[in-house]
C-alpha cells in the first residue's frame, strides 16, 4: 500500500516545478555565499573583491526573482488563494449578527466574563466560516459540456463538471449557476449542486436544459457559490467561461406542416412524373392520369386503356428556398410580421428535416447561401445552422426581393419549394410552373 501511494505521489508530482525550485535554491545559496564572502573581504580591506562578490550576489538574486519566481508562481496551487470572492449575508447570517450585537451589549453592561467568552466564540465562528469556505472555493475549476446539435423547445442533457485540483483539501456544498452580475446568462438557468468534491478528483452532474427560441445563446461567466460550513455567508466565486451555444429551429412538425406536406408531395410527384427518358412500365389507366401518357397501341391490343410510366430520375431532387425579405401586410404590426417569419423559419427547418429522413437530394437557398445539390443528410446541419442565424430583412424599394426569386427560374428542371411573404401578384410568372409556394401569411 505504501508503494502504491508513493507511486501515485511520484506520478502526480510536478517535476518541472520542483526542478525550477531546486535551481532557485541553489542559485540563492551561491548568492548567500557571495554575500558572506563580500562581508569578509570588506573586513580585510579587499574593497574591489567585496564589491565584486556583492554584485554577483545581487545579480544571482535578481536573476532568480525575474526568471524563476514568476514561473513558480504560475505553477503553484497557491494562486487559488488570491481568487476574488464576493460575500452576501444570508437571512440566517443577519439573525446571527443580531445575536452578536445583543450579546455584545449585554457583556459590556454586565461585565460578565462568560458572555465575553461566548461572544468571542461567535466572532471566531464567522472567521472560521470565511476561511473554510474560501478554501472550499479555491482550486476548483468548472466546465459545461453540451451536445453538438441543439434544437429549440426540445430538452437537451448537459453535463456540468467540477474539478478539485487541491492537493490535500476537499470541497463541500458547492452550487454552480449563472453569475448574477454577468451581462448575459441564458445557458445555465438553474443551479447545479455538488455536496462533496474530494481532493484531486472530478465530479459531473447531468442537468436538463431547454431553449425557447432559435438563435445564439451566450453566457460570459458562471458562479460557484457555497454556504459551507454554517450558512451565515454565501460566498461566490466568478468563473469566466465564455460560452456560445447555437440553437437550431424546432423540427417537430406542426399542424401546418401536416396540412401542407401532402400538397407538397403531390406537387413533387406531379412535377417529376413523366420527366424521365426511359420507359418503366405499362399499366392500367387511372382517372388521375393524363391523356398524353396513354399508349394507344397497347390499349388496342388489350381492349382497355393503358398508360406508359417512365423512370423518375429526379423524383427526390428538390430545392428548398427561404425568402428573407419581409413584406408586411397593410396594418400589420412589426411584431406580428416578425412572428410570421419565425414560423416560416421553423417550417423550413421541418421541411429540411423531412427531406433528410426520406434520403432526398436537396439544395437550400437564401439570398446569402446556396448549398450544393446533395443528399440532405450531408448538408442538413449546415442548413439548420444557417436557419438559426437568419434574420428577416425589410422589403427593398428597388425590388431586390423579386430579383432574388427571378434568379430561381434559371433552372426550370428543378422543383422548388419557396417560402416567401411576397404578394402573389409580384411572383415572377415563369416560377409558377416549377415551384410550389408557401406564403408566410398562411402559416
Amino acid at each position: 500500500m505504501t508503494a502504491s501511494f508513493l507511486r501515485r505521489w511520484w506520478h502526480s508530482l510536478d517535476k518541472p516545478g520542483w526542478r525550477e525550485f531546486a535551481i532557485a535554491m541553489l542559485a540563492l545559496t551561491v548568492a548567500m555565499l557571495f554575500a558572506l564572502y563580500s562581508a569578509a573581504a570588506a573586513e580585510r580591506g579587499w574593497f574591489w573583491v567585496a564589491a565584486g562578490s556583492a554584485a554577483a550576489a545581487l545579480g544571482l538574486s535578481l536573476w532568480v526573482a525575474v526568471t524563476i519566481v514568476p514561473a513558480l508562481a504560475r505553477r503553484t496551487p497557491l494562486r487559488w488563494l488570491v481568487i476574488q470572492i464576493n460575500y452576501r449575508v444570508t437571512r440566517e447570517g443577519w439573525v446571527y449578527i443580531g445575536g452578536i450585537f445583543a450579546l455584545a451589549i449585554a457583556a459590556l453592561n454586565t461585565g460578565n466574563n462568560l458572555l465575553f467568552v461566548i461572544l468571542s466564540a461567535m466572532l471566531a465562528a464567522i472567521a472560521v466560516s470565511g476561511v473554510v469556505s474560501r478554501l472550499s472555493l479555491s482550486g476548483v475549476e468548472m466546465s459545461l459540456a453540451l451536445p453538438d446539435h441543439i434544437f429549440a423547445e426540445q430538452p437537451v442533457l448537459a453535463s456540468v463538471k467540477l474539478e478539485n485540483h487541491k492537493l490535500t483539501l476537499p470541497s463541500f456544498s458547492l452550487r454552480v449557476g449563472s453569475d448574477p452580475k454577468a451581462k448575459s446568462a441564458d445557458v445555465l438557468t438553474r443551479p447545479v449542486y455538488f455536496p462533496y468534491l474530494p481532493r484531486q478528483s472530478a465530479h459531473e452532474q447531468a442537468v436538463e436544459l431547454r431553449f425557447a427560441r432559435r438563435g445564439v445563446y451566450r453566457q460570459d461567466a458562471f458562479a460557484i457559490s457555497t454556504r459551507f460550513p454554517f450558512g451565515f455567508l454565501e460566498k461566490t466565486r466568478k468563473v469566466p467561461t465564455p460560452l456560445e451555444v447555437v440553437v437550431y429551429p424546432r423540427v417537430l412538425p406542426t399542424e401546418e406542416f401536416y396540412e401542407i406536406l401532402p400538397m407538397i408531395s403531390g406537387e413533387v410527384e406531379s412535377f417529376h412524373r413523366g420527366r424521365g427518358h426511359d420507359l418503366y412500365s405499362i399499366r392500367d389507366y387511372q382517372l388521375t392520369d393524363s391523356a398524353r401518357f396513354v399508349d394507344w397501341k397497347a390499349s388496342a391490343r388489350a381492349t382497355a386503356l393503358k398508360v406508359r410510366e417512365f423512370t423518375r430520375e429526379d423524383e427526390r431532387r428538390v430545392v428548398l428556398v427561404l425568402d428573407p425579405y419581409l413584406h408586411a401586410e397593410p396594418g400589420q404590426s412589426p411584431a406580428a410580421a416578425a412572428e410570421q417569419f419565425e414560423k416560416a423559419v421553423t417550417f423550413a427547418a421541418c421541411l429540411a428535416w423531412h427531406f433528410n429522413e426520406i434520403d432526398s437530394e436537396m439544395q437550400f437557398r437564401t439570398d446569402e447561401l446556396a448549398t450544393p445539390m446533395s443528399l440532405a443528410g450531408e448538408i442538413i446541419y449546415d442548413v439548420l445552422r444557417h436557419l438559426a442565424f437568419i434574420e428577416a430583412k425589410p422589403a427593398p424599394a428597388g425590388g431586390d426581393g423579386a430579383s432574388f426569386l427571378s434568379r430561381l427560374g434559371e433552372e426550370p428542371d428543378l422543383f422548388k419549394i419557396i417560402l416567401t411573404s411576397q404578394p402573389r401578384g409580384s411572383i415572377p410568372t415563369h416560377l409558377w410552373t416549377s415551384s410550389y409556394f408557401v406564403f408566410m401569411q398562411s402559416l
